[in-house]
């Protein structure tokens, strides 16, 4: 028996504060999605003492944040595409927010890995808002708003650990966590005032075999990616994992192929305007994370290192500062006016040549603090013109009840990128090691051939982009708020 036809909603207002506040809400979110996965960082080195663990032990903190962030991004993403974009990024938002409640009130470390794998479903924060967007604004409102929901990423790492080290070293630990639950509750609050539900559905049932399958591949591969270098890239564990990864992704992609309504649909990534975007955001993520994670290393070194500044945490915090306030302030409109002008994968061969060039500055001088913070900042002004324009080539490229969890797979290979990169500048760096006042740090040496390998990996990033067929007039455009409620099959129920 065929559904009901649906009963057109109201007209949203589009000049009332709730629609004007619509994106800096999402912003807000994005930003606090970002500094959430920073937070744990200055906590790092104190966190054996504060909860009885190991060292190996605490490094949990960041893994089980990536892996959960990594599986549940793309099904997340489904999952907003054929049930409501807004209702699963309030459940990804309140789930953040709940791990910072549990972080809070205890230092028990299983509890604090747990809590903290319930904080990276926030990563979904980024993909859900872009789709959003994609469906509430109009076309000439679209590119400067995903390209701001895009920088979020880089500009909330920047704040991100300068705020959490003042925090801790002025307050108990705990109390940064109290900070991040009720940025979190905020959160959760503005976005059921300001953010209307989204219009566009796809029908169907969920994929739950797929959602199983590629949650155990990802643990899998990821886990072998940032262990490897603890356990040993030749140990029977490692070799185990990347096996069974490869083993069971292949069992995957056979189903996902088969399946009527896969969770990822394979023959759009097929296109070479979206696999390309997708191999893009994993070159992209790889040369993006070796400018933080290394930068934050190279310039807490001690002085008898010969190179090192010996800063403490929060002045690295604000090393990197300037580049959030660029990303935030200057960028992301630019970035926008560039791809509406040359289209955006234009401004992605751009982005990622920028990210090349900053490295270039890194490795002509990284002993003078100016010109540390100046290849920093470079790197992440062609950060924010690479990410900005990664989703709208994706949005350009397919159907709009599919943008959710098509921007979730582009943002799961930009972590699967850094968390690559953290594997790989660990492996150069552990190669390239002097000891200094008896202990073993990495030599400058070192730190220059990360800054290439990277550099080299976001020029590959640029040719990649370059290779993408040229952009398109936007496909399949949603019917906005101001309409009837539109869904692929023509039929959908209206939220209560």
């Amino acid at each position: 028996m065929a559904s009901p036809a649906p009963t057109p909603r109201p007209p949203r207002d589009t000049t009332g504060l709730r629609a004007r506040l619509t994106i800096p809400v999402l912003a807000y979110c994005g930003i606090l999605m970002a500094v959430m996965q920073t937070v744990v960082v200055p906590l790092l080195p104190d966190l054996p003492r504060l909860t009885g663990a190991s060292a190996s032990t605490v490094s949990w903190m960041v893994t089980a944040s990536l892996l959960a962030g990594a599986v549940l991004t793309p099904v997340l993403g489904r999952a907003g595409d054929m049930y409501g974009k807004r209702r699963v990024l309030l459940l990804s938002l309140a789930l953040m927010t709940a791990g910072s409640v549990i972080c809070s009130l205890t230092a028990d470390i299983a509890l604090l890995i747990t809590a903290r794998a319930l904080q990276g479903a926030a990563v979904s924060v980024v993909p859900l808002s872009i789709s959003i967007l994609r469906d509430e604004l109009p076309p000439e409102r679209r590119n400067g708003a995903v390209a701001l929901m895009s920088s979020t990423v880089g500009i909330g790492a920047a704040l991100g650990l300068p705020a959490a080290a003042l925090i801790i070293q002025y307050a108990n630990w705990h109390a940064m966590f109290w900070v991040t639950a009720g940025l979190g509750t905020t959160g959760v609050l503005l976005i059921r005032w300001a953010v209307p539900e989204s219009p566009v559905r796809e029908s169907g049932r969920f994929d739950v075999t797929g959602a199983l399958g590629l949650a155990a591949g990802l643990v899998c591969l990821l886990l072998a990616v940032s262990q490897g270098g603890e356990w040993g890239w030749g140990s029977a564990p490692i070799l185990g994992l990347f096996a069974g990864a490869a083993l069971v992704l292949a069992l995957w992609w056979r189903h996902q192929l088969r399946a009527q309504r896969p969770l990822v649909d394979l023959r759009l990534v097929s296109r070479p305007r979206v696999g390309l975007s997708h191999v893009a955001a994993l070159l992209t993520g790889f040369a993006f994370y070796a400018n933080t994670l290394v930068t934050a290393q190279l310039v807490q070194a001690p002085e008898a290192s010969g190179y090192g500044l010996g800063l403490s945490i929060v002045q690295t915090g604000l090393v990197l500062l300037p580049s959030g306030i660029v990303m935030l302030l200057l960028l992301s409109p630019v970035s926008a006016r560039i791809s509406a002008a040359r289209g955006p994968r234009i401004t992605l061969a751009l982005g990622a040549a920028v990210i090349a060039a900053g490295y270039g500055v890194r490795i002509a001088d990284s002993r003078s603090l100016v010109m540390i913070m100046v290849g920093a900042t470079v790197v992440s002004v062609g950060t924010t013109l690479a990410y900005s324009a990664l989703p709208a080539l994706i949005l350009r490229a397919v159907p709009a009840t599919q943008t959710a969890s098509a921007n979730g797979v582009n943002v799961l290979m930009r972590t699967v990128g850094q968390a690559v990169s953290s594997a790989v500048a660990a492996a150069v760096l552990v190669h390239h090691t002097s000891l200094v006042d008896g202990l073993p740090l990495p030599t400058l040496h070192g730190y220059l051939v990360a800054f290439s390998v990277a550099a080299a990996v976001a020029l590959a990033g640029s040719a990649v982009a370059l290779l993408i067929p040229g952009d398109p007039a936007p496909e399949n455009e949603p019917v906005r708020a101001e309409g009837a409620r539109s869904v692929a099959d023509g039929t959908a129920k209206e939220d209560a």
